[in-house]
């Protein structure tokens, strides 16, 4: 989904703690994504969309059989995929399925950090070339554990922008409260997030032509629904299939998923966009949330490279300033926007944007120029991402 990882890899594990362990292994090598429960449609759907060439199959000996089945179908239908088991070392019977049914290797768990990452690097070296596709659409995620509307109304001036710089923009609101960027633009919708998940395979632009909401401008909206499964209980999978679909018939996508509590699924979206926008104000007590959770992702080897800091509500005469929230952070700032109480109020209860209120405000002014970066930064991967692909085919 970004060029920030150089390489994805697919698991399917046990539980989260051996997912978690597999990742911390191998990150400084790229990203592993679950890939579910062992379906082999969904594993075979997600080797397309990633571009994956190694798989990690967990195998215990109450599943074995079905587990070993599925290597085989994989590999019957990718016949150049890699696939790696995991298991209990010292169950013999467990390697020699393995190994029957086509694994490269067998990795224990537990086993040391850098013998999975030598073993990944050997591996590597004997695999074929991937080619990523160069056509995909930007992908800008903004978050902070903050749960206000004012991340809807951010995320939703932002992709407006976009929006009106030519590009066709996708608003992906999955931020708590629910569905505040509707109610902000006065919008309803019959068609939401959980609806678009539903219909993966349906996804193409019929369906969004006729679905997706659409507001003045042509910019699209996608949303949560008030019934729709909470994020942290979406599949990984699922969701990465969902956004590089939506990817294909976009040019830029703005994700607002602030308030959301941490989740596989959401440190899905973080580190596979083009830009994280990490959205926080001088409230010490909202920063030290934040910075809990920015923390234990780069405990557990998350690459955070694309984040930049985005101040909210900020206001000059107070402390901590820009200077210190962004060494707090460890992240440049992107942008410091304006207080504007009475701005925000009024374009909260009014249904009406900031461009149509207060076009000369700081605030408005902020945002439209945060929009602007936003499109030129997404013009210009476009044009990069050829030269980006030779860098990547050479390094294999």
């Amino acid at each position: 989904m970004s060029q920030n990882l150089s390489q994805t890899f697919l698991a399917i594990t046990r539980n989260s703690t051996d997912l978690e362990w597999l990742q911390g292994a191998l990150a400084p090598l790229g990203q592993v994504l679950s890939a579910g429960a062992g379906s082999l449609d969904e594993l075979l759907a997600l080797v397309d969309v990633t571009f994956a060439s190694l798989v990690f199959v967990g195998l215990d000996r109450d599943h074995v059989v079905a587990q070993c089945a599925l290597i085989e179908g994989a590999l019957e239908a990718k016949p150049m995929l890699a696939i790696v088991a995991l298991g209990d070392g010292m169950d013999n019977q467990l390697v020699l399925n393995a190994m029957r049914a086509g694994a490269r290797d067998f990795v224990a768990y537990g086993s040391r950090s850098s013998e999975v990452a030598g073993l990944v690097r050997r591996l590597g070296k004997r695999l074929p070339a991937v080619a990523p596709s160069t056509h995909l659409g930007g992908l800008t995620v903004l978050y902070g554990v903050q749960s206000n509307a004012d991340g809807a109304l951010l995320g939703t001036h932002m992709a407006q922008v976009v929006q009106k710089s030519g590009q066709q923009t996708l608003l992906l609101d999955l931020g708590l409260p629910r569905g505040d960027s509707l109610a902000l633009l006065g919008l309803n919708s019959s068609f939401h997030f959980g609806d678009a998940l539903r219909h993966l395979r349906r996804l193409d632009t019929t369906l969004i032509d006729s679905a997706f909401t659409r507001c003045e401008g042509g910019l699209r909206i996608l949303a949560y629904a008030a019934s729709d499964e909470p994020l942290e209980h979406t599949s990984a999978a699922e969701l990465y299939m969902l956004v590089s679909a939506l990817r294909h018939h976009f040019q830029h996508i703005v994700v607002n998923l602030t308030g959301q509590p941490d989740s596989e699924a959401l440190r899905t979206f973080v580190s596979h966009c083009d830009r994280l926008l990490w959205y926080t104000d001088q409230n010490v007590l909202d920063c030290r949330r934040n910075l809990a959770v920015l923390n234990l992702w780069r405990e557990k080897g998350m690459k955070l490279d694309h984040a930049m800091l985005l101040v909210d509500r900020y206001l000059r005469s107070v402390a901590p300033d820009s200077d210190t929230l962004g060494k707090s952070f460890g992240m440049d700032i992107i942008a410091t926007l304006p207080y504007s109480p009475e701005v925000r109020l009024n374009a909260k209860n009014q249904g009406l944007t900031l461009f149509e209120l207060a076009p000369r405000e700081g605030l408005t002014q902020s945002l439209r120029a945060l929009g602007e970066r936003l499109a030129k930064r997404s013009e210009n991967m476009a044009i990069a991402r050829p030269r980006w692909f030779n860098r990547f085919r050479g390094a294999q």
